[in-house]
């Protein structure tokens, strides 16, 4: 299908229009050529309407928001018919001039809030720079303001987060505070680049609510999502990115509703929302999976009840319901910029059963990650205990634990930042076998010898290969190309970095593995490959999977069992199919009823 233009090129400048851009074209190269990544789009954003791009990773979306900013790149070759910002052609502006108009007349939020946050000047800081810049506020009234935006945006204990550096806050507290510097000066055009994918669904639909705020009061926004749940609750209209071209554009409820094109029809299906577990998201399959196991019921002591009647995955009779991670009464806790002691994980307690993925949901800031850091001892518990295979885990020393690490594993939310830049995949991978990067073939296989035979295999599970993998089996595992061992993280897509993230996991062959957010980073298709993916892996290893997540739609179509976090304690655990359609506790109600739905 040929680019739909929503405007004829060429006419003159509209002052009624947000944003115009006609046959928009960016390319990126030298001598060798030119690669264009954005071929001919065109669209209108009118004031007061939001139009939400979408399409997979890499299909030209965010270069063309970038280039309404003049931030496509040094050596970006940006041409266009028009391009224009309330009326007035941007092209070919100075860098001065960009400077002067950033913020004012048009604002951005990213995806990346650590890295587009400066880590060494405080959020209070941040926030207040376009108004240092772009107003005669005093000091004091620049202070209150940003406490108003913090506020504004969601972000609790408003007076405390300004004080605070950007990595003392979590991933959701983190992309309020860009949100808050990106609304500052109140700019007549908002683009927001995946501006709640680090949010939990609370958070999010207060963050919805503002931007449906901003533009019932005018502002022009243009929404960058892969979400496409979200998209269809706030946006006017929506434009499919495929190949650097616009296959399909018209109002949210037409193209979501009854799309044309087969790239739409299959982001659509890749929505895990209300799709149950065992129902695949992706057209691609990796090697058949062992045969979906059964469930027996298990009685748990639950902190929101009394009793809570759940049922586990049954494993095979001699390890049936055999608990490899228990997390006892843990306590944990920090002290704040303020001198004050506050608890992140208070008395918790949770089992995982081999086998089964349990998946653990709540706002930001409710102590998911700290768990997570607990069960994988790399933090003590203030209090409580964990056990892993039944044995202690938490109070070991670091000595006497090191020879266990490779059976639990973690996969974390921020693949590229867990990366050496300087190494390859390859490099990558053989470290987690446990070569040294650029050691020999025949050092790999001495040492992927070493960790099948017997005497040294201790009671690692075996691997579904008659001997440990190897680079190369690594990357087949989880659907990779070998050409890619030569690339480094940098050269890789978010999709491919999350693959390797994984690959590299799988290296020790744990039986556990805590999945820290693996997917919240990335676009519907590629989230629906990984999470095929992973249930595969769980199916062919017999992996026990702590899924930690923000996105009920995700935890709902992962989850054996879901437990629910609020300020820091478990206050609902149980089977998945129950605690989300019939809840028993307000707050978990309160968390179905903030998700965003295909309307």
């Amino acid at each position: 299908m040929t680019p739909t233009p929503v405007a004829e090129p060429g006419r003159p400048a509209d002052p009624a229009l947000a944003v115009s851009v006609q046959n928009l074209r960016v390319g990126f190269g030298g001598r060798a050529g030119l690669t264009e990544v954005v071929r001919g789009v065109s669209f209108e954003v009118r004031p007061g309407e939001c139009l939400a791009l979408v399409g997979e990773s890499g299909s030209g979306k965010s270069v063309t928001a970038r280039s309404l900013l003049g931030l496509a790149g040094s050596h970006a070759q940006v041409s266009a018919d028009t391009l224009d910002l309330g009326g007035a052609s941007v092209l070919g502006l100075s860098d001065a001039a960009w400077r002067r108009r950033r913020g004012r007349d048009i604002g951005l939020v990213l995806q990346d809030a650590l890295v587009s946050l400066d880590p060494l000047r405080t959020v209070g800081r941040e926030v207040a720079d376009s108004l240092r810049l772009h107003t005669t506020l005093s000091a004091a009234e620049r202070g209150d303001r940003v406490v108003e935006l913090l506020r504004r945006v969601g972000l609790p204990d408003a007076e405390l987060r300004a004080a605070q550096l950007p990595g003392t806050l979590s991933g959701g507290q983190r992309q309020r505070a860009l949100i808050a510097s990106a609304i500052a000066l109140d700019p007549p055009v908002l683009i927001a680049d995946e501006p709640t994918t680090a949010l939990d669904v609370t958070v999010q639909a207060q963050i919805l609510d503002l931007l449906a705020e901003l533009t019932a009061a005018g502002t022009g926004l243009l929404l960058i999502s892969h979400d496409l749940a979200v998209v269809s609750r706030i946006a006017d209209r929506v434009a499919v990115f495929h190949d650097g071209r616009i296959v399909e554009t018209g109002p949210t409820d037409e193209v979501l509703g009854a799309p044309t094109h087969s790239l739409t029809r299959r982001m659509l299906q890749a929505v895990p929302v209300d799709k149950p577990r065992g129902i695949r998201l992706s057209p691609a399959r990796l090697p058949a999976a062992a045969p979906v196991m059964t469930t027996s019921p298990v009685l748990v002591q639950s902190p929101a009840a009394p009793h809570t009647l759940e049922t586990h995955p049954a494993a095979p009779p001699a390890t049936a319901a055999e608990v490899v991670l228990e997390a006892i009464d843990l306590v944990a806790g920090f002290r704040g910029p303020d001198g004050r002691h506050r608890l992140a994980v208070d008395h918790v307690s949770f089992s995982l059963v081999r086998g089964e993925t349990l998946g653990l949901v709540g706002e930001s800031g409710s102590g998911k990650t700290t768990t997570a850091r607990l069960a994988l001892a790399l933090r003590s518990p203030d209090a409580g205990q964990v056990r892993l295979f039944g044995e202690d885990w938490s109070t070991l020393t670091e000595k006497r634990r090191r020879p266990l690490r490779s059976r639990i594993g973690a996969i974390y939310q921020d693949a590229l930042g867990s990366f050496d830049p300087r190494w390859s995949v390859d490099d990558i991978l053989r470290d987690a076998i446990g070569v040294r990067p650029g050691s020999t073939r025949a050092a790999t296989h001495a040492v992927t010898h070493a960790a099948t035979h017997p005497a040294t295999r201790g009671a690692l599970r075996p691997s579904p290969r008659s001997s440990a993998p190897t680079p190369s089996e690594l990357l087949d595992w989880v659907g990779l190309s070998p050409t890619l061992l030569a690339r480094r993280p940098l050269d890789l897509s978010g999709g491919q970095r999350q693959r390797v993230g994984i690959a590299r996991t799988l290296a020790s062959r744990p039986e556990i593995v805590i999945c820290d957010e693996p997917v919240s980073a990335l676009d519907v298709g590629v989230q629906a490959q990984v999470l095929d993916l992973l249930d595969d892996l769980q199916r062919e290893l017999d992996l026990s999977l702590l899924f930690i997540s923000h996105d009920l739609g995700v935890i709902q179509h992962v989850s054996d069992r879901v437990a629910v976090m609020q300020a820091g304690r478990i206050v609902e655990i149980g089977r998945t199919e129950t605690v989300l359609t019939r809840p028993g506790h307000d707050y978990t109600q309160s968390l179905l009823d903030a998700v965003p739905r295909l309307s």
